[in-house]
């Protein structure tokens, strides 16, 4: 008899980072199998307690690595009768989209994971993780960089409050190529999606804004196209 997991691909952005800004969320495994190696932290689903997926997988990822989050998106089920040695096990993934500083996650790990971490999304993919884990994590990046050309849904990764250096970062980050500056920002500020609410404290003054959720569901009603 098969076995039901979930695994959180979980996306956080880090803009102190310049270099390579975009992260994902890993645990170390302390247990086998694949004792030692990274992963993503998921587990198995309380079935008996009519347990839903999503509430398995925010509850493992709390477990493991101590965060919570609200943004989460059904990713793809895995089902290779050979991706666990202990049988056969099916995991629903997601994929998760978080502010990344507001959380301090539980470096010390929990349930089977003696560690977490936040590691660069371009060396992770070129880690040796457990399982499927390489090509869980390689899908995910794919439908995060095609569906933030046509939805809003980058804007869960950054704060409240932003400027538009860096929502460009972002996009930047996660399309892994440059954007035009001016082409850029009168594209987005074009939209009316961006509610400007003053400058910066720190450094340089530079406009703020965030993002107006109200401003873009009644845009969709006249159907307006996302496309960055």
């Amino acid at each position: 008899m098969a076995a039901l997991t979930v695994d959180g691909i979980i996306f956080g952005f880090d803009p102190a980072d310049s270099k390579i800004p975009l992260k994902v969320l890993l645990i170390h495994r302390g247990e086998e199998p694949f004792k030692g190696l990274w992963a993503i932290p998921g587990g198995h689903v309380d079935i008996e307690n009519r347990e839903t997926l999503e509430d398995a997988v925010k509850r493992e990822v709390l477990e493991e690595a101590g965060v919570k989050f609200e943004y989460l998106e059904q990713l793809y089920t895995f089902a290779d009768p050979n991706r666990d040695p202990r049988g056969r096990v099916v995991s629903v993934s997601y994929f998760v989209l978080v502010v990344k500083d507001n959380y301090e996650i539980n470096e010390k790990g929990g349930d089977d994971a003696d560690m977490a971490a936040w590691m660069p999304v371009s060396k992770v993919t070129r880690m040796n993780l457990a399982f499927d884990h390489n090509k869980i994590i390689s899908m995910a990046v794919k439908r995060l960089q095609s569906k933030v050309r046509y939805a809003p849904i980058g804007f869960n990764l950054l704060p409240s409050t932003f400027s538009l250096v860096q929502l460009q970062d972002l996009y930047e980050a996660i399309l892994q190529r440059k954007l035009d500056k001016r082409n850029f920002r009168r594209r987005i500020l074009s939209m009316g999606i961006l509610s400007e609410v003053g400058k910066s404290k720190k450094g340089r003054p530079v406009n703020l804004y965030r993002f107006d959720k109200k401003a873009y569901e009644r845009s969709l009603e006249f159907g307006f196209n996302f496309e960055v």
